[in-house]
């Protein structure tokens, strides 16, 4: 088993910037792929990004793309989220997860892991 904690969500203006964490313990060893997902109120849970834990490639939402940059810390077994031009829109509960095994990594049947979620508000 492994467990993801979500840190780092808040209140900030439209333009403004966030850094969200996600610390994973448990068999972490074992982790082949960490993502972000999103849900805004009233809608369905959405890919965000992606990173390969051990070459660290990555793939964004075209939403995102540009704005937001996911990497990681092997050491730390924590990933994170850099999210940078925020937008109203950008307004959900994000939540990382994580799989052990190659699987399809744009979808959320693809994990086998999630964290709690941490809120992220942008006003305009």
């Amino acid at each position: 088993q492994v467990q993801l904690v979500e840190s780092g969500g808040g209140l900030v203006q439209a333009g403004g910037s966030l850094r969200l964490s996600c610390a994973s313990s448990g068999r972490t060893w074992s982790t082949n792929r960490m993502a972000w997902f999103r849900q805004a109120p009233g809608k369905k849970r959405e890919f965000v990004a992606t990173i390969y834990w051990i070459g660290g490639s990555t793939q964004y939402a075209d939403s995102v793309k540009g704005r937001f940059t996911i990497s990681r810390d092997k050491d730390k077994n924590t990933m994170y989220l850099q999210m940078n031009s925020l937008k109203p829109e950008d307004t959900a509960v994000y939540s990382c997860a994580a799989n052990s095994r190659p699987t399809a990594p744009l979808i959320e049947a693809g994990y086998d892991y999630w964290g709690q979620g941490t809120q992220v508000t942008v006003s305009s």
